[in-house]
C-alpha cells in the first residue's frame, strides 16, 4: 500500500501543477483573442482517456502522464502541424498576435507556477508552521557515516559550521555540503574546536551513495514493534531501551543498527531495560540488517524550535521559502555540471515518486507540491526549443531586431529541443531502472 499511496500523490500533485500551468497558457491565449484548440492532462499519442468539446476547445485526459499541453493555433509547437502554418495567417491565431501578447502567453504558464509555489508554502507555514531541529539542541553530538569518518569526523562531535558558516539546522548539514560545494567542516570535539577537509572526491561520493555525513545522536528506546518481525518473537516490547548487542554497547540508537548491519541473517543477544529490570533477548536478524523495531520520534530527545506564521505574515516567508526553493535548485544544477559523476545520479519519475510519504501526509504532499511547481518554473523557462523559455527566446529576438525569426528555423530548432528532452528523459528514467535492477 505504501508504494501506491506515493503514486496516488504523484499522480495528484502532478496533474494539479499541469493543470494550473496550462490555466497560464489558456487564460491569456483567450483574453487576446486566440484560438485553442486543444486542452489536455496528460499526453494523448493515438487515443485519450477522456475528451469532450466545448466552443472551440476540446478538452481531455490523456493516457501518457508525461505532462499536458495546450494546443495555439498558428504556433509552432509539440504537435508539429505543419499544415495549419503553410496557410496565410488569420487574426485569430498565435503567429498573428502582436509580439508582446504573444510572450504574455508563453510566460503564463511559469508565472502560474511561481505564484502557486508561493502561495502552497504560505499556506504550509500558515497550517504547520516550519519545525526543525536547531544544531545547538544536538546535545548527544552527531553519529558520523563511513565518509563521514573518512573525512576525519567522529561520533560524538557537534557540528559548528559548514565552510566557516553557521548552520540552522543539523539536519541541513549535508544540503549545505553539496549545494555549497563546502571545502571544510568544523567541529567541536571535547571542546577543542577542529576543521577537516571536504574534497570533491567527497561531494561525489556524497551525491553517489546517498551518504549524509551526520545525523543526531540519539538513544535508543522501542516506540513501534511490527507485527510478525524478530523483534515482536523475541519478546521486545514498546518501551524497553536497548543498551547492548552480542554484549557490545549500544548507548545509541545509531550504534544499534551498525551492531544489526554487521550481523545480517544472524541470530542476536539484545540486552534491554524494562522498567528498572535488564532483560537478554535473542532475535534473528533480517538480510538487510533489521529486526522490526522503531526508536522514538527526535522531540522525545531534543527540543525542536518552531517557527509558527499568522495569515499575512506567511505571504513573505512563502515568498522567502521559494526563492530558497530556486535558489537551491540552481546550486543542485550547477552541482550536476561540476561535481564529478554528479550527472549520474539524476532520477526521473521514480525518484520524485519516492519523495512521497508512504503514507497520505498532507504536510508533506504540500510543501512537495510547491517544491516541485518551482522546479517546473525553472527547468520551463529553460532556453531550450520545445520549452516554454524556448519559445521566449525566439519572441525576445523578435521583439528586440523587429523580425520574426524564420518558419524553418524555428521547426527544425523545435525538433532539436524535443529530442534533447526525449533523451534527458529517457536517461533520467533509466538511471531509475538501473539502480531498482543494481539493489
Amino acid at each position: 500500500m505504501g508504494v501506491l499511496t506515493q503514486v496516488a500523490q504523484f499522480i495528484l500533485s502532478l496533474s494539479i501543477l499541469i493543470v494550473l500551468h496550462e490555466l497560464g497558457h489558456f487564460i491569456p491565449a483567450k483574453l487576446f483573442k486566440t484560438k485553442v484548440e486543444k486542452f489536455y492532462l496528460f499526453f494523448d499519442p493515438w487515443f485519450s482517456l477522456f475528451k469532450i468539446k466545448r466552443g472551440e476547445t476540446e478538452y481531455g485526459i490523456g493516457w501518457l502522464p508525461l505532462g499536458g499541453y495546450v494546443k495555439i493555433s498558428g504556433m509552432i509547437d509539440e504537435s508539429m502541424d505543419k499544415e495549419q502554418m503553410k496557410l496565410p495567417p488569420q487574426e485569430w491565431e498565435f503567429r498573428s498576435k502582436p509580439a508582446w501578447q504573444r510572450l504574455i502567453i508563453m510566460v503564463g504558464g511559469v508565472t502560474v507556477n511561481v505564484i502557486l509555489g508561493i502561495l502552497i508554502y504560505a499556506m504550509v507555514l500558515f497550517a504547520w508552521g516550519e519545525e526543525y531541529l536547531p544544531n545547538e539542541n544536538v546535545k548527544y553530538g552527531v553519529a558520523v557515516d563511513t565518509l563521514g569518518y573518512e573525512i576525519g569526523l567522529r561520533d560524538g562531535d557537534k557540528i559548528l559550521s559548514v565552510n566557516n558558516k553557521p548552520v540552522e539546522s543539523i539536519t541541513k548539514v549535508p544540503l549545505e555540503i553539496i549545494l555549497n560545494k563546502a571545502s571544510s567542516i568544523e567541529v567541536d570535539r571535547n571542546g577543542e574546536k577542529m576543521s577537516f577537509a571536504i574534497t570533491e572526491d567527497h561531494l561525489s561520493e556524497m551525491i553517489k551513495n546517498k551518504y549524509a555525513l551526520v545525523e543526531p545522536r540519539f538513544p535508543f528506546d522501542v516506540d513501534t514493534v511490527i507485527t510478525g518481525l524478530p523483534a515482536e518473537k523475541a519478546g521486545i516490547k514498546k518501551g524497553d531501551k536497548i543498551v547492548a548487542v552480542n554484549d557490545a554497547p549500544t548507548p545509541y540508537f545509531q550504534d544499534f543498527v551498525k551492531a544489526l548491519k554487521n550481523n545480517k541473517s544472524k541470530t542476536v543477544a539484545v540486552k534491554l531495560i524494562r522498567n528498572n529490570d535488564t532483560m537478554n533477548m535473542s532475535a534473528v536478524v533480517s538480510e538487510d540488517g533489521k529486526i522490526g523495531i522503531d526508536p522514538r520520534s527526535l522531540d522525545n530527545y531534543f527540543e525542536l524550535a518552531t517557527k509558527e506564521y499568522g495569515f499575512f505574515a506567511s505571504f513573505p516567508a512563502g515568498i522567502h521559502k521559494a526563492y530558497d526553493t530556486f535558489d537551491g535548485y540552481i546550486k543542485q544544477m550547477k552541482v550536476l555540471f561540476t561535481v564529478k559523476d554528479a550527472h549520474k545520479e539524476i532520477g526521473g519519475f521514480v525518484s520524485i515518486g519516492k519523495a512521497y510519504s508512504t503514507t497520505w501526509d498532507w504536510q508533506r504532499f504540500w510543501a512537495f507540491t510547491a517544491f516541485l511547481s518551482i522546479v517546473l518554473a525553472i527547468m520551463n523557462i529553460l532556453p531550450i526549443p520545445a520549452l516554454d523559455g524556448g519559445h521566449v527566446m525566439f519572441l525576445l529576438y523578435e521583439v528586440i531586431t523587429r523580425r520574426k525569426p524564420n518558419e524553418k528555423v524555428m521547426e527544425y530548432a523545435q525538433y532539436a529541443g524535443m529530442i534533447l528532452l526525449l533523451a534527458l528523459l529517457l536517461y533520467a528514467n533509466g538511471n531509475d531502472i538501473v539502480r531498482l535492477f543494481s539493489k
